[in-house]
């Protein structure tokens, strides 16, 4: 699943305004720039699966009343902060929707094990006579 292929009910998202920090003189201080996205991920209507890894993928944004949290604050318009912010929650997503492959597990060959065996016992044997001479 592609990231814009991802469609997000209006009722799941919930906007709010609030000064961002960083440079940008007199703008920063004056306009209510940086956006605060909260998703309701029970809104979204996931799988179960995809619901799970999507609460994986957000780590500590998701708070414990089930709410997705997205601070943009890149760029210095409201417009392009909200557009930021939806994309983000749409690669997160599309992200949960992909599905990792099982990894088969593999047997080493006898001969390969037989063959670190030699060479254990002939590495021994090296260090077996690199001990201290006595005269007898």
């Amino acid at each position: 699943m592609r990231p814009e292929d991802v469609q997000i009910p209006d009722d799941a998202l919930s906007e709010t305004f609030l000064a961002a920090t960083g440079p940008g003189g007199q703008n920063v201080n004056k306009v209510a720039t940086a956006v605060q996205l909260r998703v309701d991920l029970f809104k979204l209507g996931l799988h179960p699966v995809a619901y799970e890894r999507l609460k994986q993928i957000a780590g500590s944004r998701v708070t414990s009343g089930g709410e997705l949290l997205i601070t943009a604050r890149r760029f210095r318009t409201q417009d392009a902060n909200r557009t930021d912010a939806r994309a983000r929650l749409a690669e997160m997503i599309a992200a949960a929707h992909i599905v990792q492959a099982k990894r088969k597990k593999t047997r080493v060959p006898r001969s390969v094990k037989a063959e670190r065996v030699d060479k254990k016992r002939k590495r021994s044997a090296v260090k077996q006579g690199r001990g201290k001479v006595t005269l007898d």
